[in-house]
């Protein structure tokens, strides 16, 4: 076995697996991380704890979940992490143990190339890392903008032994802002085209700060300035664009990768560097009336890829899945476990090292609870029954969205989400209920800060907060009627 002396770590934001050919999809957007799969392993429900950008990352660098860590929203009190009050020594408790404070304890040199903690003013972030490279552009910068600082780093310091390298790389993430350079790769492909005329034209009639109609994008995209970007979804053409912009921005990623992976080759340090690629969250492309929006706890904004080549230890059974339930998080513990560490009794996330390498079975989690208190407070539970995978969706507050309180899906049979089973089988949201009602009972146990979410509701959700001003847009936009529904509902 190969003792793995450094870890590149490639956060690709917003990405969505089922985009990815390794997950299959008919595009190919991802030769160069299709390859890296290949050569190691991947799984296939892999979700983040707590959705989006800022909650996702506090929890996978602190090895707790959001409930626990306290940093769940992207504005307000709980934007921050709980405060450690008279307990907090000299070194906080996450200066001690962040995922990265960990691996500096094991000799590891750790590095960021990332602009997240300055985007979402989340500098707990830092914590644990040696090394701190930021862009400037509070994650607007397109991979061509960071690839130099970390080629450069790789030239000089990539032949050493013991590091860690998080590269966040944003792209993927709305606006699209791939160069037109690049051309238009996929303008004569097919794409997934689950999506219907019909259900475009009633999400246009609906409300929604992700909606067809308004689409966060149109508050702060420059049309000009983001040409791949649309700025409303009134046409299926323009479902199309986003389409082709996104995928248009994992391969132009995608050809970074594979500029990474020559480097390291050719640094000879390929077969002793371990290459981890996920994302902070994916996206919704249409689903639920979300376009190019990651505001809701369900199955297309939650799930994530993960992707493990780990010379050594996924050697024999490269190329294959693993199907289990698991946390993105889970991914650290399984770092420090692999790097012969000692996973905290705090840590919500828990390895899976034995099954990377085949001698093991899986075994991942009974159920996941995802949350999403950033932007449309909700609370999700990923289970099986009877053979089906479902994702139940509950509600705490609509903010403006034509949401009911419970949805449940069969992602299986159903990935896009167009046909809630709430209604026709009321069991499944009884169990589903039961599920969230068990996780959050033992999650607060000995939590004596409480749930963050009571405070997201106190304050009001983010999305709120500019509630006239959107009423205001409804009835100018021949929507007065969802004005006056939501002007009484909310």
């Amino acid at each position: 076995m190969v003792m793995i002396m450094r870890i590149l770590y490639i956060d690709i934001d917003a990405l969505r697996p089922d985009h990815l050919g390794c997950y299959d999809y008919l595009r190919n957007t991802s030769p160069a991380i299709d390859a890296i799969a290949a050569d190691g392993v991947r799984l296939t429900n892999c979700y983040t704890s707590d959705a989006p950008c800022l909650p996702s990352r506090s929890a996978l660098f602190s090895g707790c979940f959001g409930i626990h860590n306290g940093a769940v929203a992207h504005g307000g009190q709980r934007a921050e992490r709980f405060n450690e009050g008279p307990s907090r020594g000299f070194v906080s408790r996450l200066g001690n143990t962040s995922w990265p404070a960990l691996l500096h304890k094991l000799g590891m040199h750790t590095v960021a190339m990332s602009s997240f903690a300055d985007r979402h003013s989340a500098f707990h972030y830092y914590a644990g890392f040696d090394e701190v490279h930021q862009f400037g552009k509070r994650g607007h910068e397109i991979v061509d903008d960071m690839l130099p600082t970390v080629q450069d780093w790789l030239t000089h310091h990539g032949t050493n032994d013991n590091w860690f390298m998080h590269l966040n790389l944003w792209d993927v993430h709305a606006p699209y802002r791939t160069p037109i350079a690049f051309g238009h790769p996929f303008a004569d492909e097919p794409y997934d085209d689950w999506q219907t005329e019909t259900m475009r034209a009633e999400h246009w009639s609906q409300p929604g700060l992700r909606s067809a109609q308004d689409p966060m994008t149109v508050l702060y995209t420059d049309p000009v300035k983001y040409p791949r970007q649309p700025q409303q979804f009134d046409s299926m053409q323009a479902v199309r664009r986003m389409h082709d912009g996104y995928d248009t921005a994992i391969l132009y990623i995608d050809t970074a990768i594979a500029r990474l992976r020559d480097q390291l080759i050719e640094l000879g340090i390929w077969d002793e560097t371990a290459i981890i690629i996920s994302s902070d969250h994916g996206e919704t492309l249409g689903e639920l009336n979300g376009y190019a929006g990651h505001h809701l706890a369900d199955h297309c904004t939650t799930n994530v890829p993960m992707i493990i080549r780990w010379p050594g230890v996924t050697d024999e059974v490269a190329g294959q899945s693993r199907d289990d339930l698991h946390y993105a998080l889970d991914m650290a513990a399984t770092v420090i476990e692999l790097m012969g560490g000692q996973v905290p009794d705090h840590w919500d996330g828990t390895s899976f090292a034995s099954t990377l390498t085949g001698k093991a079975e899986e075994a991942g989690r009974a159920y996941l609870v995802m949350s999403q208190l950033a932007q449309v407070p909700q609370r999700s539970v990923r289970f099986r029954d009877a053979g089906r995978e479902l994702i139940a969706i509950h509600t705490h507050h609509p903010c403006m969205e034509n949401l009911p309180e419970w949805m449940v899906f069969d992602i299986a049979t159903d990935p896009h989400q167009t046909t809630n089973l709430a209604n026709a089988e009321p069991d499944l949201t009884t169990r589903a209920a039961e599920l969230l009602n068990e996780w959050t009972t033992t999650m607060l146990a000995n939590q004596p800060a409480g749930d963050p979410i009571d405070t997201v509701l106190h304050e009001g959700p983010t999305m709120t907060r500019n509630r006239e001003a959107y009423l205001e847009r409804l009835r100018t936009t021949d929507r007065a009627r969802w004005a006056d529904v939501l002007e009484v509902r909310d």
